[in-house]
């Protein structure tokens, strides 16, 4: 399978890495040829083409930004004329369309839920298009370990609003309101609080500006906070319910327990 990956950044080189051994050499094609020509020296014999190469390819994968992905689409579907154009830009919704308006062959959607080096992890798949190409590269994720399920557009980028710029926005918001706590106090909650927010920070802001901006959520964690912050005690506890209850949480405190009434220490901790 001849493969031609567009977007030599850190999901571009996963893709080229992961697909390398059921392709002939990898081109890559960047913006930065410096950037290209580094990805292909990390990926086995790689090589690098220019970004208005006529070469045609059995695969093309798109790792580029989520806001360009449908231009992208658009310039690079004829280099898949005869065989498969896929993304892997975390937006479905714009790329499918894109494809299924420019790709004359196969197509699909794939967006790896972690980044490189925290896989293999879950893998969202729709097909646009499938085909023998498509479904080669979906087994070649899944060899590697990935869990790779299928779902549709809209469950995808509907799902991102709270999985991806809710999560960022609350986890960001936690890390500029609480700064550096000196590790000995922190709790089983604040812990790994901050653990996810030092795992987006060491991430790239334009990655999770073009997130914010493609995917709403940050709006409603914004009102949430809000909410408990603007909350009497009673209030506080119909929201401390409702967060449970959508959560489906079950909780430790009964009517004959209740620690809000004894006093008890573990009322005053996280657990």
């Amino acid at each position: 399978m001849k493969l031609l990956v567009v977007g030599a950044g850190e999901m571009g080189r996963w893709a080229a890495r992961t697909l390398r051994p059921v392709s002939e050499r990898v081109a890559l094609a960047d913006t930065n040829p410096q950037t290209a020509m580094d990805a292909a020296e990390d990926v086995v014999d790689g090589r690098v083409v220019p970004l208005d190469t006529d070469e045609s390819f059995d695969c093309v994968v798109l790792a580029v930004p989520i806001p360009v992905v449908a231009d992208a689409v658009a310039k690079y579907a004829a280099n898949a004329a005869d065989g498969a154009i896929v993304d892997v830009t975390g937006v479905m919704g714009d790329s499918l369309a894109a494809m299924d308006e420019h790709a004359s062959g196969e197509y699909a959607s794939f967006h790896p839920l972690f980044a490189p080096p925290r896989g293999p992890g879950r893998i969202a798949y729709v097909p646009g298009e499938s085909g023998p190409i498509v479904e080669r590269v979906r087994e070649r994720l899944r060899e590697v370990g990935n869990d790779v399920f299928e779902t549709t557009a809209g469950d995808h980028d509907d799902a991102m609003e709270k999985v991806q710029t809710g999560a960022h926005t609350a986890v960001l918001a936690y890390a500029l309101a609480a700064g550096d706590v000196d590790e000995r106090f922190h709790t089983p909650v604040s812990e790994p609080l901050a653990e996810l927010a030092r795992t987006v920070t060491q991430g790239e802001p334009r990655v999770y500006a073009d997130i914010r901006e493609t995917f709403g959520g940050a709006d409603a964690v914004a009102e949430a906070a809000r909410a408990l912050s603007a909350a009497d005690r009673d209030g506080f506890a119909a929201l401390f319910e409702h967060a449970g209850d959508a959560l489906g949480t079950e909780s430790r405190v009964t009517a004959d327990n209740d620690d809000s009434r004894t006093g008890d220490a573990e009322s005053r901790v996280d657990e």
